[in-house]
Formats: C-alpha cells, sequence, structure tokens
C-alpha cells in the first residue's frame, strides 16, 4: 500500500470522527480537487452564505437531503444536518459521499462540472467553473 493511500485512509478516519462513515473512496485521493472547490466556493470561509448554499463548499439542503437518502440506502444510521454545511471536514465528507455514489470511477472532471451544475451538469453551463478549480489545483 502507497504511503498516499494510508495518508488518505487516516484523513477519512479524521473526518469522520468516531463514526463509522460507509463511504467507500477507493484510495482516491480527493484533497486537491476539494481544496480548490473550497477556494472557489467560498475562498475558505467557513461562514460563506450565497442564496441557499453555505459554507465552505456551498453546500445546498438539496445536496444534504441526498447525502441523507444516500446514507439510508446503505443502511447507515448516520445523518448529516444542514448546519454540518458549515463545519468544514463534514462538508468534505458530503462531498466524498456524493463522490462515491454518483462519481465511483473517480473522474475529476466529473466531480468538478457536477459540483457546480449538479448530476446531470451541462459542459458548456459549467467550462468557467471548471477552468478556475483546475487553475487552482496546477
Amino acid at each position: 500500500m502507497s504511503l498516499m493511500a494510508l495518508f488518505f485512509m487516516a484523513t477519512q478516519a479524521t473526518a469522520a470522527g468516531n463514526e463509522k462513515s460507509n463511504i467507500k473512496t477507493s484510495g482516491f485521493n480527493w484533497n486537491p480537487v476539494m481544496d480548490a472547490i473550497i477556494q472557489v466556493e467560498s475562498e475558505g470561509n467557513p461562514r460563506a452564505v450565497s442564496g441557499n448554499s453555505v459554507g465552505v463548499m456551498q453546500i445546498t439542503p438539496i445536496l444534504v437531503q441526498d447525502c441523507n437518502n444516500i446514507l439510508k440506502q446503505r443502511k447507515s444510521k448516520k445523518r448529516f444536518t444542514l448546519a454540518d454545511r458549515y463545519n468544514e471536514a463534514k462538508s468534505k465528507e458530503m462531498f466524498l459521499l456524493i463522490q462515491s455514489h454518483y462519481n465511483p470511477l473517480n473522474s475529476i472532471e466529473k466531480a468538478i462540472r457536477s459540483w457546480n451544475g449538479g448530476v446531470n451538469y451541462s459542459v458548456r453551463a459549467t467550462n468557467r467553473y471548471y477552468k478556475k478549480v483546475m487553475r487552482l489545483m496546477k
């Protein structure tokens, strides 16, 4: 097992706290993607608010509900609250859960575009956002 994989699993265990998170990540390191998205979405401000979107990753109530539905399908007792959107670690956990469900092949492009445009995103409509996030990852 590589050092990066061990680091990623340790990061996930820390983010999940003492509760089992039921998130399958296959050892992929999403940290650079999440960090770039955080910069684009809120410049790292955990109190950022824009309409219904809040926190460092600008999470909507619909995304929280989607996460809870995924957890329910996976027979997990864990649930996220709207207040969790203001917590960076829990926001990242929600991002990872969404990726594990909708993006099992760990496509960075799909992750970025769907974070901006939803599961059925338009490539054209998400181009500017995608380019901004990619610039910050380099």
